[in-house]
């Protein structure tokens, strides 16, 4: 009889399913040593889910001992699950028993284990599946991300040897779970927030034209290019990617002149102004000094709802969920990676990850789509100032901006509409947007790039020395 030890934090499903190998068996047939209360959860392409878990009776945990060959005292140490225990399991004590469960509900969270990890302890490179807080999923010995194990999908791990930074997070984030204890919070509620403020930015990004980082550190997980599935890579290495700014975002909030700051800043009127210094020094932190602006923009974030709970606390007032700053609220949780997998069929019909708008409109495009936008804003804002005066100066001068925002605007609607067309979108799909007829789209694609010049031409003409890009 071979002894096959468990690995720590290992699910109970996943050490029948190594003995199952270790024995040249499948793991159907040593599970019938038990008796079954009920079905295991099952995958929607076959097979049994990655993350289901096992609970034994008295009888099942002595038997399991024997087959691994060793005591239970140290399959109590190893297995999370060891002590739960299950109702439906009540009443057998003689007969091996075991029922089925999701290790989400059993214990918590579950990642793949590191196959070159898991071969160097038992001579093996088996599936392993083991409970593993979302802040610990970095095999920094073989430069791996280890993925959720509650997706329907084929990964278990992505490479990040092109991404050292996720590495150094992730050995970083030792010291900020230290920093986190010491101030009496639990370091995992610490990092479910961070993790939730940078979430909602990753979901923003894809319209921040300055954004180079990312989409980088994508690229290398995803081998090489992401752009060619973006909707599918975006859900799957989402976690992986943003870990530096997680670290980052966590070590901040634990930061107490960050607090100070935000009491100092508040002025009495949570939350603080956009052009604040905490907003500065939160852009600096993660990199990106453009960044604290757009943060601050976004008035009902789980970054505000932080600020506001530290403001409360500093006064001594109670909100409607007391005054505890590492609560995230249902609203702000991040979609989990199987949450996620499941709706990218819904999310990709229309369009599909073929026609993502950063994946085929060139980033000079895009930027000269967005500065006529805003330059036709800018020129709209400066109406207001112009309701005083004699009547014709005022009139000449309304008509002057308001001709030269419409030409922005239309440049920004040409350019949108061709990028579209180019994007492979339909021109009957298309012609509802602009209110235009699809027979005057196709000549306008026609004589595309023409329309662009001229469109060039007449901003430039409008507005001396102000070019759209």
């Amino acid at each position: 009889m071979f002894r096959i030890a468990p690995l720590g934090g290992e699910t109970t499903s996943s050490l029948i399913c190594r003995i199952a190998s270790r024995y040249g068996l499948e793991p159907r047939a040593l599970r019938s040593c038990w008796q079954w209360r009920n079905t295991p959860p099952p995958l929607k392409r076959g097979g049994v889910r990655a993350d289901a878990e096992v609970l034994l009776n008295r009888a099942g945990q002595e038997l399991l001992a024997t087959l691994c060959g060793v005591g239970q005292d140290v399959l109590a140490r190893a297995l999370p699950s060891w002590g739960c225990r299950d109702a439906k399991l009540a009443g057998q004590r003689q007969t091996p028993a075991a029922v089925w469960r999701i290790a989400g509900a059993v214990v918590g969270p579950v990642a793949f284990g590191c196959r070159l990890c898991t071969a160097r302890r038992t001579g093996t490179a088996v599936r392993m599946v083991r409970y593993a807080a979302r802040s610990s999923r970095v095999c920094a010995r073989h430069g791996r991300w280890l993925l959720d194990a509650d997706a329907d999908q084929e990964l278990e791990h992505l490479d990040l040897r092109g991404v050292p930074e996720a590495v150094a997070a992730q050995q970083r984030w030792t010291a900020v779970a230290r920093r986190a204890v010491q101030a009496g919070a639990e370091p995992e509620r610490v990092f479910a927030l961070a993790q939730a403020v940078v979430a909602r930015w990753w979901e923003q990004a894809l319209v921040w034209e300055r954004e180079t980082i990312w989409p980088r550190r994508l690229d290398q997980v995803a081998g090489g290019n992401a752009g060619a599935d973006l909707a599918r890579w975006r859900i799957v290495g989402r976690d992986t990617v943003v870990l530096p700014e997680v670290v980052a975002v966590a070590e901040m909030l634990l930061d107490p002149a960050v607090a100070e700051l935000v009491w100092r800043e508040s002025v009495g009127q949570p939350p603080p102004l956009p052009d604040a210094m905490l907003w500065r020094r939160l852009g600096e932190r993660v990199g990106r000094p453009w960044l604290g602006r757009l943060a601050a923009s976004d008035y009902n974030s789980p970054l505000t709802s932080w600020m506001t709970a530290v403001i409360r606390r500093r006064r001594g007032q109670s909100g409607p969920y007391g005054n505890d700053p590492w609560r995230v609220h249902h609203d702000h949780r991040p979609a989990t990676l199987a949450t996620r997998l499941q709706d990218v069929g819904k999310e990709t019909k229309a369009p599909s990850p073929g026609r993502m708008w950063r994946a085929v409109v060139h980033p000079e495009q895009r930027a000269r789509i967005s500065s006529a936008i805003d330059h036709a804003a800018e020129q709209l804002l400066q109406l207001r100032g112009l309701q005083d005066g004699p009547a014709a100066d005022v009139a000449q001068q309304l008509v002057h901006t308001l001709r030269h925002s419409t030409t922005l605007i239309d440049d920004a609607v040409t350019r949108t509409t061709l990028a579209a067309a180019n994007a492979g979108m339909p021109l009957d799909e298309i012609a509802p947007w602009t209110g235009m007829p699809a027979d005057a789209l196709q000549t306008m694609g026609n004589g595309g790039q023409a329309a662009v010049r001229l469109g060039e031409t007449a901003s430039s003409e409008a507005s001396p020395g102000r070019t759209a890009g």
